[in-house]
């Protein structure tokens, strides 16, 4: 028997976990932990040595309670959250908090670009998608309100290359992670050459940048004095994965051109994978894929299933009390409150950007169609509603811009637990939707690839095959699908330009 540790780095908790190459959990340990650190408001940081140090308690729990398992381990690899990165000094220490992907600051756009680039962005219709992405370069930001400790900075890394760094003391990370706001290519999956059209957009020279590898490609072993804290066995091979989102993908089976991967997460993403690279979106790039050869083109719904946190913790509180004593989690209560209203939230609809996009930089948050009937239960059904009308509008948006017809939804994410949340979600794609043997598919698909290094697999694909097995599948129902596809064609598709003017007017306010 052989086992691959993975541990999987997300926005509210951090997990350990080991399965077995026939796509078994074997054990899991879990930490939460605070999301972020908010000194002002639309400030969103965390300390690197709280997510080491929650490592190191997680890899130690296993090491002391789980020995027979952890014997059998002949690899591991580390997933993380995207676009967060970490600013190391000449002696690859941290330098400051982490601003993570969620924050909301933005850095002074003013200073011009070279004059070649901004014309052709500006007849290419794109001089607002370009400012929101110089906007959302958190080393500009820090370069203008902290140019003391910038001057210090010496690389630039996401988080997942300081874990490489901190367990194998290379500092090197996969292509399939480096997805962020650095001067990456995605498509070449190498770095921008300083000539390229979007160079300048990020700032950042190239000396900042470490090198890059493939997912499978065995960054180091664990040193002596990793071993020491984590308490793995020291020359245990480091695998590059990717992404959390990236791994959901081959963690879910996402592999043929006729199923896309829905992540219910902290953001709520659908993708699909592809050989043929394309923008699913206007300077909005296609990522690499864990699997080579192959790019997932994405669109992203910023804050996602974080509006189901945001409106436990501030509607729903007073069901805590009655969740424990069920034996539940909120959100079971909550769902269970759901199950009567009707598809449409009896005239609720919401749009879900609680957080702007690249393309819709000026967008926010709306619900309408209040009366006084609506409940608070009625707003909960509505915000998952208007997530799945949202990702569905992406997903038809690729499916063009991709050519790739798609025939049925693999999901994944903490949403993705709730049967009731699938099948909404079936209704409202009018696809069957269906859901594998754990929940844990980021760690599921980092194993595919862990497992397919070290040679106990072909490849990837024959690694799924044995590891990712479908367990349960929600198909449409037929009346609840012709009321969703009246609101979503009817009023859905139509709001965001209804609302455009209002969105920009608040912008300046």
């Amino acid at each position: 028997m052989s086992n691959v540790l993975i541990i999987d780095v997300g926005t509210q908790s951090m997990r350990g976990i080991i399965f077995d190459n026939k796509g078994n959990l074997l054990v899991k340990e879990q930490v939460k932990y605070e999301p972020y650190i908010s000194k002002e408001n639309g400030y969103m940081e965390q300390t690197a040595e709280m997510y080491w140090g929650v490592l190191c308690g997680i890899t130690q729990k296993l090491a002391a309670e789980h020995a027979d398992i952890m014997r059998d381990v002949i690899a591991m690899s580390v997933d993380t959250f995207r676009d967060t990165a970490v600013l190391l000094d000449e002696h690859n220490n941290v330098l400051r908090d982490l601003i993570l992907w969620s924050d909301q600051r933005t850095a002074d756009t003013s200073d011009p670009l070279p004059s070649k680039n901004a014309a052709l962005f500006k007849l290419a219709g794109m001089t607002r998608t370009v400012n929101a992405i110089r906007g959302k370069v958190k080393t500009r930001w820090i370069m203008q309100h902290e140019p003391e400790l910038w001057s210090k900075v010496r690389k630039v890394v996401h988080i997942s290359a300081y874990f490489n760094y901190l367990l194998t003391g290379n500092l090197v990370d996969s292509y399939a992670s480096t997805i962020g706001h650095f001067p990456f290519d995605y498509k070449t999956k190498k770095y921008l050459g300083e000539k390229d059209l979007v160079f300048p957009v990020y700032g950042l020279d190239l000396k900042y940048m470490i090198p890059v590898c493939a997912p499978g490609d065995v960054m180091g072993t664990v040193t002596p004095e990793c071993a020491m804290k984590t308490g793995l066995p020291v020359g245990l091979k480091v695998i590059a994965s990717g992404s959390d989102k990236g791994c959901e993908t081959v963690g879910v089976g996402c592999v043929n051109s006729n199923v896309a991967s829905v992540s219910f997460g902290t953001t709520s993403t659908v993708q699909f994978s592809t050989k043929k690279y394309f923008e699913p979106e206007p300077f909005m790039p296609a990522y690499p894929s864990v699997l080579k050869d192959y790019y997932n083109p994405e669109v992203q719904i910023f804050r996602g299933y974080w509006m189901i946190s945001w409106f436990k913790q501030n509607f729903a509180r007073h069901l805590e009390k009655r969740a424990e004593e069920m034996g539940k989690s909120v959100e079971d209560v909550m769902n269970e409150e759901i199950e009567s209203i009707p598809p449409g939230s009896d005239g609720l609809i919401l749009q879900p950007f609680w957080q702007a996009g690249l393309t819709t930089p000026e967008a926010r948050g709306a619900i309408i169609g209040f009366s006084d009937y609506h409940t608070r239960a009625h707003v909960y059904r509505a915000i998952i509603e208007g997530i799945d009308f949202a990702l569905r509008e992406g997903l038809e948006r690729m499916e063009k811009r991709g050519k790739q017809k798609i025939e049925y939804i693999a999901v994944s994410g903490g949403g993705s637990q709730s049967d009731l949340i699938c099948q909404i979600a079936a209704n409202i794609f009018n696809k069957p939707v269906k859901r594998v043997q754990t929940y844990e598919t980021s760690a599921l698909g980092a194993a595919v690839v862990t497992f397919t290094a070290c040679g106990v697999y072909a490849d990837e694909q024959e690694a799924i095959k044995h590891m990712v097995r479908y367990t349960d599948t929600f198909d449409p129902q037929p009346t609840a699908v012709v009321t969703y596809e009246h609101i979503y064609k009817n009023i859905y598709l139509k709001l965001y330009a209804k609302l455009q003017s209002f969105y920009k007017y608040l912008e300046k306010e």
